[in-house]
């Protein structure tokens, strides 16, 4: 009864407004439609010949292209071995590979035997130029084979499934800008940045020329991945757009196109998305790893690690500690690292520690001590040594300075000799020893005379030129100082 009451107490004012707001729900829902058909919609700047003009003029490889990508290939090539990230984007950017790959996925849209086989053609040429091109570079400029230096390198021989996403939506992007009336430059060098097809070729000829086929593999697997996904973007942009057929194909023929590229497709996606697994589990593997040891071991006082590392391979987390670890220590690990659920992608793993059978830290303090105190005593040896020596050759000198001076007092005629051995150094540096005594000389081995020689041993470096020249000179200055009427120089080898 009251349900009655509140029907009939509806005016008609009520009603109006309830049907103003259901057509302004209903106008805002077609404005909202319309905005949004107008945002993503590009059928209609769209330039079907003018599209496959420029497509069908990037396929032919002849004469400047072929040069092009010769030398790309030897940029990318510098850029892989000097591990620079600038020098191969540049290569990137210059390559002509694109060209066939997109005739191929628009050869295939359009049922252009022709023009497939054109493009497949050029594009066989293409790879097996630039793999030839890139093993001459690598075999004659081989790269270190530390992995700091072979990063560029590296990353292309192990594609996943974000690869083949790279691949597909560049392809997308690069066909949208392609199709536009007034083709968008900077999208075509960026997804000739982003899909890198440059890169995977010169990786497999340095693959080559190392004998790395594991390598090899894996960088002809991402060119092929981004080869095919970009062809495969290709048709898929030109079926979108309804570009006209070159020749008709019934439907059995379309559908059989269609199943070919769907195979072709999952089967190139597959290893991919095996490896993006792989690495996943990779990644989560290191994240736990890591925050074990922060949570478990960096926090606690009593743990003083040195070092660590684990195997994804093996399953094997290695534990270096500088102090002594308990059993109960390690179990206490163990046991967190199994029953933890913050480490369930890592409980299956071993523990090994390394270094619980080391000395303690007083031990370890004890032994420091006396190493420095066996050193402190080595070098207070080796000091009073010196000083022994340097008094040695203090008393000589004073020998030698008392025997030239008994000889003066003596009215002895003599030579000072350790003064002009000093004098001789300092006017002839190359001098690198000097000797003089008395010689008894016969010719007729009957008279015999004393000969003063001077024996002289130069710098092997000088020539003979310099030494004849030096040596005369040695010996006017060597009579002077020695009070002698003649001598002679003796050359010592």
């Amino acid at each position: 009864m009251k349900e009655n009451i509140d029907k009939n107490n509806v005016t008609p004012i009520d009603e109006a407004a309830k049907k103003n707001m259901q057509e302004d729900a209903k106008g805002l829902f077609e404005n909202l439609k319309i905005f949004l058909i107008e945002l993503f919609d590009f059928r209609d700047d769209t330039d079907h010949e003018a599209t496959i003009e420029a497509i069908k003029a990037d396929i032919p490889f002849k004469g400047a292209t072929a040069w092009i990508l010769i030398f790309a290939v030897f940029v990318a090539s510098i850029g892989l071995n000097a591990n620079s990230t600038a020098v191969v984007i540049g290569a990137m950017l210059i390559s002509p590979l694109m060209g066939p790959i997109l005739g191929i996925g628009m050869s295939f849209a359009l049922n252009d035997f022709v023009t497939f086989k054109k493009s497949l053609t050029n594009l066989g040429t293409m790879i097996v130029l630039s793999l030839f091109a890139s093993f001459l570079f690598f075999y004659f400029f081989p790269v270190s084979e530390d992995k700091a230096e072979l990063s560029e390198l590296l990353g292309r021989v192990r594609p996943d499934i974000r690869d083949v996403l790279i691949a597909f939506f560049g392809g997308l992007a690069l066909m949208v800008a392609r199709t536009k009336k007034g083709t968008i430059a900077s999208v075509i060098f960026g997804v000739a940045i982003a899909t890198a097809l440059m890169p995977p070729l010169c990786t497999a000829g340095y693959s080559l020329a190392n004998g790395n086929f594991k390598f090899f593999w894996g960088a002809m697997y991402l060119f092929t991945i981004n080869t095919i996904f970009i062809a495969l973007a290709t048709f898929l942009v030109l079926k979108l757009l309804r570009f006209p057929m070159h020749k008709y194909a019934n439907a059995a023929r379309r559908k059989r196109y269609s199943t070919i590229a769907t195979i072709v497709g999952f089967a190139v996606m597959i290893p991919a998305i095996i490896t993006f697994v792989g690495v996943l589990q990779e990644n989560q593997v290191k994240n736990q790893v890591n925050n074990f040891i922060n949570n478990e071991i960096k926090t606690i006082k009593n743990f003083q690690l040195i070092d660590d590392s684990y195997s994804f391979t093996d399953k094997v987390i290695n534990l270096n500690f500088f102090n002594e670890v308990t059993d109960g220590e390690e179990n206490i690990l163990k046991n967190q690292l199994r029953n933890n659920a913050n480490y369930d992608k890592i409980k299956d793993f071993q523990i090994n520690i390394k270094g619980s059978d080391t000395k303690s830290f007083a031990l370890i303090t004890t032994a420091y001590k006396e190493k420095r105190e066996e050193l402190q005593e080595s070098k207070n040896i080796i000091a009073g040594l010196q000083k022994q020596i340097a008094e040695l050759e203090e008393t000589i000198s004073t020998l030698n300075n008392r025997i030239e001076q008994d000889a003066l007092d003596k009215n002895q005629k003599v030579i000072a000799f350790s003064r002009i051995a000093k004098d001789a150094k300092i006017r002839y540096i190359d001098i690198e020893a000097i000797g003089f005594a008395n010689v008894l000389s016969s010719k007729d081995f009957i008279k015999i005379d004393t000969v003063p020689v001077a024996t002289i041993k130069w710098n092997r470096r000088l020539s003979d030129s310099i030494v004849s020249f030096r040596e005369k000179e040695l010996r006017t200055w060597l009579q002077k100082e020695m009070l002698l009427d003649t001598l002679f120089i003796k050359r010592e080898k």
